[in-house]
């Protein structure tokens, strides 16, 4: 009897042993399960994440690039029509984003159709926002939307997510870029870069005159003399298609004595050395610090006072020749008072011009300093809100959204 009754515990210690081990495995199973969907979570949501950040540096990269080829279907002096430019611009984009990886592809693909869209952004003075309108010319807007979505057939495809039957995740990142109106120039303390200003003015009158003959295909009396290459960036004797004003003082003008000429960008005591400087290499930090806060800024009536010199010294002749081809801006005025050294201009607004013909030797009727209206940007621009022109210096491209 004794040794019946010693047995019985020993069956159940055994039973014990059993029943724990099968919890064990039916418990490693559930926590496989577990560990399989943490992995899951935690290596696909970092593959998301970071595809997100690929495509939308994708996607700002390429709206830059397209808003930069868009520039130059801009403006009188516009080298392009808008809608050759519009096509560049998205040739610029594709190529931008297939530079770019995203997730598991190398080189990320963009539908220019589906994916890049135009539009005009505009000041609206009443309301003190910026309209947007898309499809709307002149653009000066892009709209690029990257995608690695299962409808544009690019799905992100899953890792461990799979074995749960999640194959795949849907990507996308948009960017819009446009220019801003310039309300004036600046540049970093301690630059030594310059800024591309010919420090010579023209009158608003005949500019306007320019843009009337351009725009509205009326004769103001202003002709095409000189071809500009943008492949070679020659210029040759015969037509483009932009007429030239010559800014060199006119002694006929009706306006009064010593209209146009050189102005002080800088020292109120500029030498010709200090303009053949600035006409070669631009306006520099030094010339800056002449104005407030080392800005060269319009001020609330939207106007900007300069002294200058009435006429065009044919000691910058040189200089003038060296930049033939080249874009520059331009002060613009309204008004001139006071002879000589001591003129003063009143500025309403800089332009953008290519030189395009200098002679400043012989007689006055046979001096000329011609230049056509041409697109012009800057990275030195102070952007601000304000009514977009068509011939307005407008910054460098940037990203809005």
């Amino acid at each position: 009897m004794k040794s019946i009754y010693a047995a019985r515990p020993a069956i159940r210690r055994y039973d014990t042993r059993c029943n724990r081990r099968g919890t064990v495995i039916v418990l490693a199973a559930v926590m496989m399960v577990v560990v399989i969907g943490i992995a899951a979570f935690t290596v696909d949501f970092a593959l998301v994440n970071v595809t997100k950040g690929q495509v939308q540096n994708a996607a700002d990269s390429a709206a830059h690039a397209a808003m930069q080829e868009l520039i130059s279907g801009l403006g009188p002096g516009a080298t392009r029509t808008s809608d050759y430019a519009a096509s560049e611009a998205e040739d610029a984009a594709t190529e931008m984003t297939a530079r770019f990886r995203s997730g598991d592809i190398k080189s990320t693909q963009l539908s220019a159709e589906r994916d890049v869209r135009f539009g005009c952004r505009s000041w609206n003075s009443t309301t003190n926002k910026w309209d947007l309108q898309w499809e709307v010319s002149p653009y000066n807007m892009v709209e690029v939307t990257v995608r690695r979505t299962t409808a544009a057939n690019a799905p992100l495809g899953a890792v461990f997510a799979q074995i749960l039957g999640h194959n795949s995740f849907d990507v996308e990142a948009r960017a819009v870029a446009s220019i801003a109106p310039t309300t004036g120039f600046y540049l970093p303390e301690d630059s030594t870069a310059s800024i591309d200003i010919l420090p010579i003015a023209l009158d608003l009158t005949t500019w306007n005159s320019l843009l009337a003959q351009i725009y509205n295909q009326t004769n103001s009396g202003f002709s095409d003399q000189h071809r500009y290459d943008s492949m070679t960036g020659n210029v040759s004797n015969s037509a483009d298609g932009i007429p030239e004003v010559n800014i060199y003082p006119d002694a006929n003008s009706a306006m009064p004595s010593g209209n146009r000429g050189t102005v002080d960008i800088g020292s109120p005591n500029n030498s010709t050395a200090d303009l053949k400087r600035q006409i070669q290499n631009g306006i520099n930090a030094s010339d800056l610090n002449w104005f407030p806060n080392g800005e060269l800024r319009f001020n609330e009536a939207g106007v900007l006072f300069l002294n200058g010199d009435t006429g065009i010294s044919a000691g910058i002749e040189s200089a003038l020749k060296s930049i033939i081809g080249h874009v520059r801006a331009i002060p613009i005025f309204i008004e001139v008072s006071g002879p000589g050294n001591n003129a003063q201009f009143t500025i309403t607004r800089f332009v953008g011009v290519r030189i395009m013909a200098v002679k400043l030797t012989g007689g006055p009727s046979q001096r000329y300093l011609r230049v056509q209206p041409a697109p012009y940007t800057t990275r030195y621009a102070l952007r601000g809100n304000a009514p977009v022109t068509v011939d307005g210096i407008m910054s460098q491209p940037l990203l809005i959204e």
